[in-house]
């Protein structure tokens, strides 16, 4: 029963005895890593119709509901293209 634990110690020791040195090597891997979208934030426009009032004549409001069309147009291409540049 005493042999045991004298048997593991030796072994134990004989381990650090033979010890090889490990050699190095530089791997190259390749793999896919997440990269934060670096897209410049988007700012929302103030809109044309935001400014029309009640007592407004019918031309002036159309008007400044076609000029709030060609504004939500430009604001879209811009959200495409910041989004376009995360891909």
């Amino acid at each position: 029963m005493k042999t045991q634990p004298l048997l593991l110690a030796v072994l134990l020791l004989a381990g650090c005895a033979s010890r090889v040195e490990p050699e190095f090597r530089t791997v190259r891997v390749e793999v896919p890593v997440q990269v934060p979208c670096r897209a410049p934030d988007v700012a929302v426009p103030p809109w044309a119709a935001d400014s029309l009032r009640k007592t407004d004549s019918l031309e002036v409001k159309v008007r400044a509901l076609l000029a709030e069309r060609r504004q939500r147009i430009g604001f879209e291409k811009e959200l495409a293209a910041a989004a376009a540049a995360c891909r």
